[in-house]
């Protein structure tokens, strides 16, 4: 059974993540695919960072989700294990390069960034969210709430959002003043408190828009 779309590149996934319909995409497109996501496009401090993943579903971890439905410790579990049986790679955006391109462009670039850098060839990208970067390896595909759709794209998931979150953790130690740790560069109440209390810092995006205003005075 073919689980093609109508259209010759979409491929219409379920909405929850499913081991059979991925296996029988893969003898669809003969040949493995990868999921890409990112973690981290709204925070007023730190890094954007992308992940990409290509899975062996013959060797999967159990409990594959998108990392927002995820505990901590699951997550971070599951990051292990996932780079353990996984094809991943791994994309670093900094504040300066989100300020330099813009966020959604930086997200772009870190995409193709991990798109080229796994280490075994893929059929076919498929990208959370509604963009898809041009100039990939092979044929990308955006698909809406991904990281709960499709296994590929959950792990993913997980691996930015561990990455980015022990980043933070890590940034804490540099300043540790601001609770990075705690929010990892949201604007909550506690980083709006520090940033009034200490100002900007290297970590802190100058082009979002309060981090500028308060720059502009």
């Amino acid at each position: 059974m073919s689980y093609f779309a109508n259209s010759l590149f979409d491929i219409a996934f379920p909405d929850a993540p499913d081991l059979r319909f991925e296996r029988s995409v893969e003898q669809d497109l003969q040949g493995r695919f990868a999921g890409i996501d990112e973690a981290g496009r709204g925070p007023w401090a730190g890094p954007v960072v992308v992940a990409a993943a290509s899975l062996n579903y013959d060797n999967l971890p159990e409990g594959l989700n998108d990392s927002k439905k995820l505990t901590e410790a699951k997550r971070e579990e599951l990051f292990e294990q996932i780079l353990e049986v996984a094809d991943v790679s791994v994309c670093v955006q900094s504040a300066q390069t989100i300020d330099r391109l813009n966020i959604r462009e930086a997200t772009l670039q870190g995409m193709r960034t991990c798109a080229r850098s796994l280490s075994v060839p893929v059929k076919r990208f498929f990208i959370d969210g509604k963009d898809v970067p041009h100039h990939l390896p092979q044929e990308g595909q955006a698909m809406i709430k991904g990281d709960g759709r499709c296994l590929a794209i959950s792990a993913a998931s997980i691996v930015a959002k561990v990455t980015r979150d022990r980043l933070m953790v890590k940034m804490d130690k540099s300043f540790p003043e601001y609770g990075f740790a705690k929010h990892k560069g949201y604007g909550t109440k506690q980083h709006q408190e520090a940033l009034a209390a200490h100002g900007v810092t290297p970590l802190h995006r100058c082009s979002f828009r309060p981090i500028r205003e308060m720059i502009e005075g």
